[in-house]
């Protein structure tokens, strides 16, 4: 698999977010904010602790993560780490094959046959280099504008040890006629994370990064021409290591064979619940 490196300049390490009202990430001026009731958008970022193009584009999803409410924007961010750099000097701690293969059913359908790094693909249906910022913010606010489908997410009492309990409904679905089944989706994100690098391209590094993908399984499938396209619940394991306060939940229903994410909602965990 290739790995195709898109490096950036200092000037690239500061947020450019024309497309939210904002020329940089210090600007003082008030942002001119997208429609008042802005749709979630699912924001993948398939990264790597070995890639040295990689620590830009992980503040850049931090930042769009961080700053996204203050513009009327929902971002759901996923981080997730891919394992082809795990032989080129570094292991990343964070990495997982099944990263990787989505990754790869990505470049399936959107057109690029061989994966990279960084690279952000939004709500399933476009991609872009975790170096092309501003393009990206473009087209986070372009789908942040499209109808999508209501999805309700919600933590139920604790389960067996080391386990927690989800509900998720989801609406009527928005599908398009070639996009086949739309499958349930269900993820747990961390945040806070971060490695001292000791070797490969980011040796002598501290690397800090935004909501990192510990798990994600699928849970079912929505049905179409129904008011409610799915109604379920799933426990989902969550590891001692993992930090509890930091940990997030998301769901999101995205279409078989498009690939296209037709909605997602995003929670925090509560504390462990008796």
């Amino acid at each position: 698999m290739n790995a195709f490196l898109f490096r950036l300049s200092s000037a690239g390490t500061v947020l450019i977010l024309a497309a939210f009202g904002v020329r940089a990430l210090n600007s003082q001026e008030k942002p001119q904010a997208p429609a008042s009731h802005a749709s979630p958008v699912v924001v993948e970022l398939f990264t790597s602790e070995g890639c040295s193009s990689c620590p830009p584009a992980d503040a850049f999803l931090a930042k769009l993560a961080e700053q996204g409410p203050a513009h009327n924007l929902q971002i759901v961010a996923l981080e997730e780490h891919v394992d082809y750099w795990d032989d080129q000097g570094w292991r990343d701690p964070f990495s997982s094959h099944n990263w990787t293969t989505r990754q790869d059913a990505y470049a399936g359908v959107l057109g690029n046959k061989n994966p990279y790094t960084p690279q952000i693909v939004i709500d399933g249906s476009v991609e872009c280099s975790g170096g092309q910022q501003q393009l990206a913010a473009q087209k986070i606010v372009q789908e942040s504008s499209q109808a999508k489908t209501s999805i309700t997410l919600s933590q139920g009492a604790a389960g067996r040890p080391g386990s927690d309990n989800f509900s998720v409904q989801i609406g009527k679905l928005t599908a398009s006629a070639k996009g086949g089944a739309a499958e349930v989706w269900l993820a747990i994100t961390e945040t806070g994370l971060h490695s001292s690098v000791t070797r490969g391209e980011n040796a002598g590094h501290e690397l800090q990064h935004a909501a990192v993908v510990r798990s994600m399984r699928k849970i079912g499938e929505a049905k179409p021409d129904r008011d409610v396209a799915f109604s379920g619940d799933a426990a989902i394991s969550i590891r001692n290591e993992w930090k509890r306060e930091n940990l997030k939940a998301v769901a999101f229903v995205q279409e078989k064979n498009s690939l296209r994410i037709l909605g997602a909602a995003e929670i925090p965990l509560h504390p462990n619940i008796p």
